[in-house]
C-alpha cells in the first residue's frame, strides 16, 4: 500500500547517525542503526496520556509578572571608569555551588555554561520577571509527517498519528511551544517562558498546507508555533515564498535559516564565500520575501564549526542549532560533549564551541519517549537552584550589590 509523505521541497542533508541517546531514567549506552531508529518511528505503542505525571499532576507554574519600567543605570562616559564587582572587606563571600549535574543523560554529554559573569547569572536568576529556575526547554527537529498510520518509508520522518501523540503527551506534560525570539530572549537573559517549554523546528521547506494539516490545531488550541528551518534556495516558486509568507503573518510559523545550497555543509574547511553565502544569503532572502530577520542559524546537515559560528555572529545570528540529540536546555545551561564518543560516531565532538550555537535537538521519531525524561531534568533542577538560593544571594549581596544593585 502506498502513501503519501509531506516531504521538503529540497531534501535536507542529514546523515545518517549510527547511535542516539535512549533518554530514559538510565544511562543511555547504546547504539543504534538508522534501520533501528526508523523501527522506532514505525512502532505502533500507542502513549497514554496521564502516564508518568503522578508526580508533576499538580504542580503548578510560577508566573512572575514583568515590571513595565526597569531602571536605567548611568554608564560613565570612559569605559575604564566602569566600577567592578569587589567583595567587601568587612564580608567573606561564601563558596559558589557547583552547576546542575543530572544522571538522566550519556555520560558523556555534561553541562556547559555560556555566560561567564557570575553576578549577571544571580541577576538574572532570581531577579524580578525572570524564568523561574529550573525552567526546562525540550529543542525537537522535524522532518517529514506521513499522511495516516501506516509506516514511513522517508529517513527521519514520523507518522501523523505518531506526531499527534508527542503533541498530545507534551501538553499532557504540562509543556508550552515557544518561538525563537522567546527562546533567544530566555537563554541570553534568562526572560521569563513557561517552566516547561518546547520549540519544535520543522527542518527544510514545505508548503502551508504541510503546517495546516499538522501544526493547525495545535496553534488554533493552545496557540503554539512551529519554527521552520527554511532553505533559501535559488529557484525557489514565488507561490512557495508567499504561502510560506502568508503562514508566518498568521502567526502559525516562525521561519529561521538554513542555508541556501544547503547540500554542502558548513563547516571549518569551507570558504569564506562559501559561509558568507550560505548565512548572509540566508538572511537576506528572508528579510526580502519574509519580512522579518531571522536570529537563528539551524545548521544544514548538522555541520558547524569554529569559523561559521564567528561569521554567522558577525551577521547578527544568535543561536545556533545542531542535530545532537544530546538533551534539554536552561539558562546558562547546555548539555554537550567533549570528546569523540566511538558509540556515536556522528555526533561530533561540540564540547568546544560556544553553547549558544550547538543547541542540540531531539529527534521527532523516538521524541515522545524523552518528555518525561525532560521534565524530570526541569524538576531536579529546579529543587537544586532552590536549595543554593540563600548561598547565591549572599555572594549577590557582598560582591556584586555595590555595582549591580538591587535584584
Amino acid at each position: 500500500m502506498s502513501i503519501a509523505v509531506l516531504t521538503a521541497a529540497a531534501a535536507c542533508n542529514l546523515p545518517t547517525p549510527s547511535g542516539r541517546n535512549s533518554g530514559s531514567g538510565q544511562q543511555a549506552e547504546t547504539t543504534l542503526s538508522m534501520d533501528d531508529m526508523v523501527r522506532t518511528a514505525q512502532a505502533n505503542d500507542t502513549f497514554v496520556p496521564g502516564e508518568n505525571t503522578a508526580d508533576g499532576s499538580n504542580e503548578e507554574d510560577m508566573l512572575i509578572t514583568r515590571p513595565h519600567n526597569e531602571g536605567i543605570q548611568e554608564i560613565p562616559a570612559d569605559p575604564t571608569e566602569i566600577p567592578t564587582p569587589t567583595p567587601d572587606p568587612n564580608r567573606e563571600p561564601p563558596e559558589l555551588p557547583a552547576i546542575f549535574q543530572t544522571d538522566l543523560l550519556n555520560r558523556l554529554d555534561t553541562p556547559h555554561e555560556y555566560e561567564e559573569d557570575i553576578c549577571k547569572v544571580i541577576k538574572n536568576r532570581w531577579g524580578a520577571g525572570k524564568a523561574t529556575p529550573g525552567t526546562v526547554v525540550m529543542t525537537v527537529m522535524y522532518h517529514g509527517i506521513a499522511k495516516g498510520t501506516t509506516e514511513v518509508q522517508q529517513d527521519n520522518a514520523v507518522t501523523a498519528e505518531k506526531h499527534n501523540q508527542f503533541m498530545r503527551n507534551l501538553h499532557d506534560q504540562g509543556f508550552t511551544a515557544i518561538n525563537t525570539e522567546q527562546f533567544i530572549a530566555f537563554m541570553e537573559n534568562n526572560d521569563w517562558i513557561p517552566e516547561r517549554s518546547a520549540l519544535i523546528i520543522v527542518d527544510d521547506r514545505h508548503t502551508e498546507e504541510n503546517y495546516l494539516t499538522h501544526f493547525k490545531e495545535y496553534y488554533d488550541e493552545w496557540g503554539w508555533p512551529v519554527v521552520n528551518a527554511w532553505i533559501s534556495a535559488i529557484g525557489t516558486s514565488q507561490a512557495l515564498w508567499d504561502e510560506n509568507a502568508h503562514a508566518e503573518e498568521i502567526g502559525l510559523v516562525d521561519h529561521q535559516a538554513h542555508g541556501v545550497v544547503h547540500n554542502e555543509n558548513m563547516s571549518d574547511a569551507s570558504t569564506d564565500e562559501f559561509l558568507i553565502g550560505e548565512l548572509k544569503g540566508s538572511m537576506d532572502a528572508i528579510q526580502e520575501h519574509f519580512h522579518k530577520t531571522p536570529h537563528a542559524i539551524i545548521w544544514p546537515g548538522g555541520g558547524f564549526g569554529k569559523r561559521p559560528i564567528e561569521i554567522a555572529k558577525e551577521y547578527g545570528y544568535k543561536v545556533g542549532f545542531t542535530t545532537h540529540p544530546r538533551g534539554p536546555v536552561m539558562y546558562n545551561w547546555v548539555p554537550l560533549c567533549d570528546v569523540n564518543d566511538a558509540t556515536r560516531p556522528y555526533y561530533a565532538v561540540d564540547g568546544n564551541q560556544d553553547p549558544l550555537f550547538v543547541i542540540p535537538r531531539y529527534w521527532s521519531p523516538d521524541a515522545s519517549e524523552h518528555v518525561d525524561t525532560v521534565r524530570q531534568i526541569g524538576k531536579a533542577a529546579k529543587e537544586y537552584y532552590e536549595s543554593i538560593r540563600g548561598t547565591e544571594l549572599e555572594y549577590y549581596d557582598i560582591v556584586c550589590k555595590p555595582v549591580m544593585g538591587d535584584l
